[in-house]
């Protein structure tokens, strides 16, 4: 988000929670880091202009690319994520999402700008070829209420997203599947016709 206090981060702090929870539930050590896009601008241009990234923005584009997981939230501007949120995914190198578990969501002034979800996130960071959970959120004002995001729908959707994250987090994590042609069993010589 662009204005502080901001919304934007309110959801991802509360996403970020509720993610910190569920995977805490399937016995993970969790670490959170947050990238504020808004305190790098003036670096995302000079790598953008540049074709490399200076000093200070480099170690940040290197903690989303080792990330297990990532929650991407943007604020909507005319139908679509903040240009500043565009710049920053501009300029990770283009493996860097590659199968990386990712949580979208977004905030708008109403709740009409929620296709920004399925609009141009999703596509986006299908694109990068991310594993993009199937539960996206939205906030809009009424969300928040007077401030209780406690009832209705908001904290529903942000435990089902976050729930999905840490699922395939630990899933992106777990160990690795045997290569069946590398070591194929009894069944599988068997189908082979061996």
């Amino acid at each position: 988000g662009l204005r502080l206090p901001s919304s934007t981060r309110m959801l991802a702090d509360r996403l970020a929670d509720a993610a910190r929870h569920e995977l805490a539930q399937l016995g993970a050590q969790v670490d959170v880091a947050f990238v504020e896009v808004r305190d790098h601008a003036h670096d995302l241009v000079d790598h953008l202009l540049a074709g490399y990234p200076p000093p200070e923005l480099g170690p940040v584009l290197d903690t989303v690319a080792r990330a297990d997981g990532l929650i991407a939230v943007s604020p909507a501007f005319t139908a679509a994520y903040s240009g500043l949120f565009k710049m920053f995914f501009d300029s990770l190198d283009d493996s860097a999402l590659t199968e990386k578990p990712v949580l979208i969501a977004a905030t708008g002034g109403t709740a009409r700008h929620a296709l920004i979800l399925e609009h141009t996130l999703r596509p986006m960071f299908t694109y990068l070829r991310a594993a993009v959970v199937p539960t996206a959120v939205f906030a809009a004002p009424e969300d928040w209420g007077a401030g209780d995001v406690t009832h209705g729908s908001l904290p529903a959707r942000i435990g089902r997203a976050a729930r999905e994250l840490a699922r395939e987090v630990d899933r992106w994590n777990g160990p690795a599947i045997d290569d069946p042609y590398e070591n194929p069993t009894p069944f599988d010589r068997l189908l082979a016709g061996e």
